[in-house]
């Protein structure tokens, strides 16, 4: 009798299928159920407390509310155009080889970013108590009625933004490879010219996410501009409450139209970002919307069952 000897390779022979067991974090649970239960807490206190809600969707669209949202929107972007303007002017100066300008634009961001936004806003509103009369030469008039609640709020906002604005011109600007200038002046072209068309346009890439990211800020910080008189949303806000007793209600109404405000402009800055990456990513990320649509790709291929084969 001759025994049989196996001579199946052993490369013929499948492996076992691995099961992978998964592991079991507790920790998320806990800490999500704290997370609820802690959101429960908040939503309770709110919901017992001495607040009126019935009457914040009646001032939502009230004429004074919309007067002062208005009012937010039109000096937040005046003041974000003055503070873009002349912070590029202040990171040309800071980079110059000149040291007057250089050290002229680097006094002007230490005192603005060293101050309070409010305090600049009282100094030019009371700004007559150094300069009572406006003379320029072709112009001349008391500076209390130069100095309005508005421009006191333009100059108080726009001038401290080009503070923060210049230095992120400066590192924009510094992002561009040395050797984009030299070839440019290589080629005959001017320290302006390459500014304009070489450094600042490859710039953009670095200076528009901060720059969307200061003006969504700058919709908030122009709240200050109620210690001016100036009509903005939380001053509008203020003045109903005075007459109708309902402060705390006024300010949620103030809130949700910061929150609408705020929520569009950051759609703005997604895409503008999104258009601007172009130049330095071969593969852009996806839309809001082109992921809401693979989500539901998604979750419909999980529903629909296998065809046997």
């Amino acid at each position: 009798m001759t025994d049989t000897v196996d001579k199946t390779p052993a490369a013929s022979v499948p492996p076992e299928q691995i099961k992978a067991i998964p592991v079991r974090h507790y920790g998320r649970w806990v800490a999500g159920v704290l997370v609820i239960a802690a959101l429960g807490l908040i939503v309770l206190a709110f919901s017992n407390a001495n607040i009126n809600y019935d009457i914040i969707p009646d001032y939502l669209f009230d004429e004074g509310i919309l007067s002062g949202v208005w009012h937010t929107l039109y000096i937040s972007v005046l003041a974000m155009v003055l503070g873009l303007a002349l912070g590029v002017i202040l990171a040309v100066m800071r980079m110059s080889s000149n040291p007057v300008t250089s050290t002229v634009a680097w006094l002007y961001i230490w005192f603005f970013r060293g101050t309070p936004v409010l305090v600049q806003l009282l100094l030019w509103y009371n700004i007559a108590l150094v300069f009572p009369v406006l003379n320029l030469g072709f112009y001349k008039d008391e500076m209390n009625q130069v100095m309005t609640p508005f421009l006191a709020a333009l100059l108080g906002l726009g001038l401290n933004e080009a503070a923060y604005m210049s230095e992120i011109v400066r590192a924009g600007i510094q992002s561009v490879d040395q050797g984009q200038t030299e070839a440019s002046h290589a080629l005959g072209m001017t320290q302006g010219k390459t500014l304009r068309r070489v450094v600042l346009p490859q710039a953009m890439r670095v200076i528009v996410p901060p720059t969307g990211n200061e003006f969504i800020n700058m919709l908030k910080t122009s709240s200050l501009a109620y210690a001016v008189q100036f009509n903005e949303t939380i001053k509008a806000a203020t003045d109903i409450s005075s007459t109708s007793l309902a402060v705390v209600e006024m300010y949620f109404v103030a809130s949700i139209w910061y929150l609408a405000l705020t929520s569009v402009f950051s759609v703005f800055q997604y895409y503008l970002e999104r258009r601007y990456a172009r130049g330095s990513s071969r593969t852009l990320p996806p839309t809001p919307l082109q992921r809401l649509k693979k989500n539901l790709r998604l979750f419909g291929s999980f529903r629909r069952p296998e065809v046997a084969r």
